[in-house]
């Protein structure tokens, strides 16, 4: 990407809060945020995000500086996260590099379970606002009229493509979900392999801190469960592997879930493998996370009391 296509704020905002101008581009990704690598005219690599700021950015940016600052492998945020118009953007340090670690044995899971588990400990005491609303696919708590959370690009599709066993394992979910009271902390929404980078046995970086958000901390627990093996597509880990991610997570905590949050870890995998199946159904994709619910809803549900 040539340093002319940049978006217009971007130079300047990089010598306020930077002190020094962008020189080259080193990569640019454009999903649900921009994302710029840039080099620096004094020779720093950085990481500029930016997102329309819907009230998350603040907290997430403050709990990754708060990760960073205690040695867990992430991203040191260079700034904390700014209103640019209707943007928030934030720099972070580069941090290039690691491999991903692929599969989704149970041996796996007990790797990335680990991971997790070090991570919801480094989080346990930030008290920090919410980052409220939750991501879109774990939002099972909306407060909406309908069984999905609002997203335009899913309801303006034709929702008659949705497969019915998914939409009925999405209510079952959603209903075993929204009965719990269990208390609320603070996590990472998106914990998949795509996110991760391995050197060896070491786990070198855990990415998309935008994703956090304040759930029960089994539900956060059973979505990771779920889909710590994605890459891309995603779909859903076996259920002898989302099990042996739950003791392990356990395992690292010191702590043995209760039955009640058992069953919410379970129902919470299965609510977000819904939600990636209703993706890949309007869009026309490719039925993996379809045919992983098909195969795998009955005993998920079975465990999660729903």
């Amino acid at each position: 990407m040539p340093l002319d296509a940049l978006p217009d704020w971007l130079r300047a905002w990089c010598v306020d809060h930077l002190g020094d101008e962008p020189v080259s581009v080193l990569f640019e990704l454009r999903q649900m945020s921009e994302v710029f690598g840039l080099r620096l005219a004094g020779g720093r690599d950085v990481v500029v995000k930016a997102r329309n700021d819907d009230g998350r950015a603040a907290s997430c940016v403050a709990a990754q500086a708060r990760l960073a600052e205690r040695g867990f492998p992430c991203a040191r945020p260079l700034t904390p996260a700014v209103d640019v118009g209707v943007l928030a953007v934030h720099a972070e340090e580069f941090r290039p590099g690691g491999e991903l670690l692929r599969g989704d044995s149970p041996d796996v899971a007990v790797r990335y379970a680990e991971v997790f588990g070090w991570l919801m400990a480094e989080l346990a005491d930030v008290a920090l606002p919410p980052p409220l609303p939750n991501p879109r696919w774990i939002r099972w708590d909306h407060t909406g009229s309908g069984l999905w959370p609002a997203i335009s690009v899913l309801d303006d599709r034709d929702q008659r493509a949705v497969p019915e066993y998914v939409v009925d394992t999405a209510h079952r979910a959603r209903k075993r979900l929204l009965a719990t009271d269990l208390p609320r902390v603070l996590g990472h929404g998106d914990f998949e392999a795509q996110n991760l980078r391995w050197h060896g046995e070491d786990v070198w970086a855990v990415h998309d801190w935008d994703s956090l958000a304040w759930l029960p901390e089994a539900a956060l627990v059973g979505a990771a469960c779920g889909s710590f093996a994605n890459a891309t597509p995603p779909t859903l880990a076996p259920i002898e592997s989302s099990a042996a991610f739950l003791v392990g997570y356990q395992d690292f905590r010191g702590r043995r879930f209760t039955a009640e949050e058992r069953e919410i870890a379970w129902a919470a995998g299965l609510w977000l493998a819904a939600h990636n199946a209703r993706w890949e159904a309007v869009h026309g994709n490719t039925p993996l996370s379809c045919n992983a619910v098909r195969e795998q809803a009955a005993e998920r549900l079975r465990r999660a009391n729903a």
